[in-house]
């Protein structure tokens, strides 16, 4: 990775935002999110806060975030290792917000012009192949990366990568009443894909929805690079300068760089232009042409990644057709033969 600076983090929220010239309350466009955002001016500039804390985060609350992984990764200059590649568009942080001060929030310019457009709206073929090969080019630029927790910033557990729409996340949730909107619909999604899904590999996934550590530990065998951990649409765009606009980093950390691929073919099917092959081979290109040698370990870890990704969104393919179902299927199948 390239040579990174830390980053100061406001003393408080009133720290960070002492030189706004207005304040007013903002709607997420994706409606996904149930954190609090506002839109605030700087120097004259729109920007976004973000108020993150676990109460109403179900990622942050699955995956025992108190420390506020986005603001240690940018603190920590992590999200600075690409900068020809990939704006991150934070701009300030500051920890302690909400009950016990587990919470934080993160400044951001405001980029909302520069996102791609929502809906199924297709990418154009120029649009998708840019994001793609950024987002390789974000990979390779940070290929190697490991984490730390003794010396560094805490960040996404590689273990919980393929376990927040697991068995343990949704009776959590569950519990609480379904407090968020989407593990709701998840767990009802669970229940028509075991009744969809042919028995074979239907069998395989419930095995590792209920621990996925097989497959986190098979993965372990191969490469690791700093994920983004979020890479779909609702969070990318391309900015005037060419490079890859890259929002809500509330997965960073250590993982497998095919996990970022197949997150993308799977939340974006509806906007892509090309075929999901098309777009596995633009990203080995983009990781090749920045000198990373997929020799030995690319097939093994596309196809575990293949199957992690049904593992996490199976729920989401249970409400598509049967073609997109199945062609998810087929590619677990052949990655489970690799645990």
């Amino acid at each position: 990775m390239a040579s990174i600076e830390k980053r100061r983090l406001a003393a408080s929220v009133d720290e960070l935002l002492a030189e706004a010239e207005w304040r007013e309350p903002f709607v997420n466009p994706d409606g996904r999110s149930a954190a609090a955002f506002e839109r605030v001016s700087i120097s004259g500039r729109p920007h976004i806060v973000k108020y993150a804390h676990l109460d109403d985060d179900f990622t942050m609350r699955v995956s025992g975030d108190l420390v506020c992984r986005p603001v240690r990764a940018w603190a920590a200059g992590l999200l600075d290792a690409a900068p020809d590649q990939v704006d991150h568009t934070v701009v300030g942080a500051a920890l302690g917000y909400g009950r016990n001060g587990w919470g934080a929030a993160l400044l951001m310019r405001d980029v909302s012009d520069e996102l791609v457009a929502l809906g199924n709206v297709p990418f154009t073929p120029d649009e998708h192949e840019l994001l793609v090969d950024r987002l390789a080019g974000w990979c390779a630029a940070t290929w190697g990366f490991r984490d730390d927790p003794v010396i560094g910033p805490h960040l996404f557990p590689y273990e919980a990568r393929w376990a927040w729409f697991g068995q343990v996340a949704l009776d959590g949730e569950r519990a609480l009443g379904f407090p968020e909107r989407v593990p709701a619909i998840a767990a009802e999604g669970w229940e028509r894909f075991w009744g969809r899904a042919p028995r074979d590999i239907a069998g395989v996934i419930k095995e590792l929805w209920s621990d996925c550590t097989p497959l986190a530990e098979a993965l372990k065998t191969t490469p690791s690079c700093l994920l983004h951990g979020d890479a779909k649409a609702s969070n990318m765009g391309i900015g005037a300068d060419g490079r890859m606009v890259l929002i809500d980093w509330a997965y960073v950390g250590e993982g497998p760089a095919c996990h970022e691929l197949c997150w993308h073919l799977a939340l974006d099917r509806e906007k892509l232009p090309v075929t999901k092959e098309a777009t596995i081979e633009a990203f080995r290109l983009g990781l090749e042409s920045r000198g990373v040698d997929t020799e030995g370990w690319w097939g093994r870890q596309l196809g575990l990644c293949l199957l992690g990704a049904l593992v996490l969104f199976g729920w989401e393919k249970a409400y598509n057709d049967d073609a997109e179902l199945l062609w998810w299927c087929d590619a677990a199948r052949e990655g489970a033969r690799l645990l």
